[in-house]
């Protein structure tokens, strides 16, 4: 050991000695609020299953609308062809009936139980034509004075069903690292707000990405998968190839009176007047100029640090989010999932909601390992409130 004579100063000491103004935690570089879904679900749509899968029914009043198949161009003619369809069945006889064209009114004379439709026709008005495709729309019943009652229709809620998903992220440190000095700090501490933060981003993406499916489920070991919105959804809108319905001129342009026929005809037709959008950077910006043109955009603050962009139309208030984990996936860039949050809920197994189970290393391991588990699903309560639109690159003005 040498021997040092006179004053010490600190450009003596190397970094074995010195950590030279190093901060001592560690920062974790993350999407801002990366799993806002989960965030604004625990605000209250939260609900416990007592079994894996779990089943609602859904209702929803039929349209009752009918097309005819084949031309009629006479006005005397008293048998329609239509298409097959279960709203056929609506057509009883007594059943008024209007061509959404001509406007032409029309009573069944029959019960219509298949592909032939009997009735009087030009109630009360003038002589029609039948235009192949035409849609006619049932509009009520006319009975007649002193008349015996209609036959009875009815119809069946559907049943729909998901699955819980266990969801594991382990985090494991050994006990020399734990005795050891980190600049960054505790090395414990450090992985379990990392684990948690995967562990939520994971659930966040099966909210979105996940595909139901059961492997093994005759077995003692199945393996559950739930469903996600993007999978599940069936209002779905693809501007890549549909362009020329919103006034695009090609593969995912759309102009901004296409994007308002889009809220009245798909967005807003059922459900809340007031849902919640997930974007992609490439959509949020399309918003943005929209906004600057003729929309007043307004900041709303949200709990649980998810703050909403509310878009005000004829349609309804659309709550926009620039969806951190949409900016990692380039699939989603260019997409827009539209959540109607009363008709959706997220379900765990009872006493199996998220959890830290600490100690989880073998018996003889010179270690510390803990695990967040977490064993939940997506539930869709409605599925037309929601959609998901997708493919869209540019605007037209």
């Amino acid at each position: 050991m040498a021997a040092i004579q006179g004053m010490r100063g600190t450009g003596e000491f190397g970094t074995d000695f010195r950590p030279k103004n190093y901060r001592e935690l560690f920062t974790l570089l993350e999407p801002n609020g990366n799993a806002p879904l989960n965030a604004l679900l625990s605000m209250g749509s939260s609900e416990s299953t007592d079994d894996p899968e779990y089943k609602n029914f859904r209702d929803e009043l039929p349209d009752r609308v009918i097309t005819v198949n084949g031309a009629i161009n006479s006005a005397s003619t008293a048998t329609i062809t239509i298409d097959a369809s279960d709203d056929n069945k609506y057509a009883i006889s007594g059943a008024i009936i209007i061509n959404q064209t001509t406007g032409e009114v029309m009573q069944a004379t029959a019960d219509t139980t298949g592909t032939s439709l009997a009735v009087t026709r030009n109630i009360g008005g003038t002589t029609h034509q039948i235009a192949d495709n035409a849609k006619l729309f049932i509009s009520g019943y006319a009975a007649a004075e002193g008349g015996t009652s209609p036959t009875a229709i009815s119809f069946d809620a559907s049943v729909v069903s998901n699955y819980t998903q266990i969801f594991r992220t382990a985090f494991q440190v050994s006990n020399t690292l734990s005795s050891t000095y980190l600049r960054t700090g505790d090395k414990m501490d450090e992985s379990m707000t990392k684990a948690l933060k995967l562990h939520m981003s994971d659930i966040e993406r099966a909210m979105f990405f996940g595909t139901k499916h059961e492997a093994n489920g005759t077995t003692a070991s199945p393996t559950r998968y739930t469903g996600g919105l993007v999978n599940s959804l069936t209002n779905v809108v693809d501007i890549t190839t549909s362009y020329a319905s919103y006034g695009g001129s090609g593969a995912g342009i759309m102009t901004e009176a296409g994007f308002d026929s889009l809220l009245m005809s798909t967005v807003f037709k059922y459900g809340s007047n007031q849902k919640i959008a997930f974007v992609g950077e490439t959509v949020a910006n399309q918003l943005q100029q929209m906004g600057k043109d003729r929309w007043k955009p307004t900041v709303v603050e949200g709990s649980y640090g998810v703050n909403l962009i509310r878009y005000t139309t004829f349609a309804g208030d659309l709550m926009v989010h620039l969806h951190p984990q949409f900016r990692q996936l380039d699939h989603m860039k260019n997409a827009m999932v539209i959540v109607d949050f009363p008709y959706l809920s997220y379900r765990f197994l009872e006493g199996r909601d998220t959890q830290l189970l600490e100690n989880r290393q073998a018996p003889d391991a010179d270690s510390v390992k803990h695990e967040y588990l977490t064993e939940c699903g997506l539930e869709l309560l409605q599925d037309k409130v929601h959609a998901y639109i997708k493919g869209w690159t540019a605007r037209k003005n």
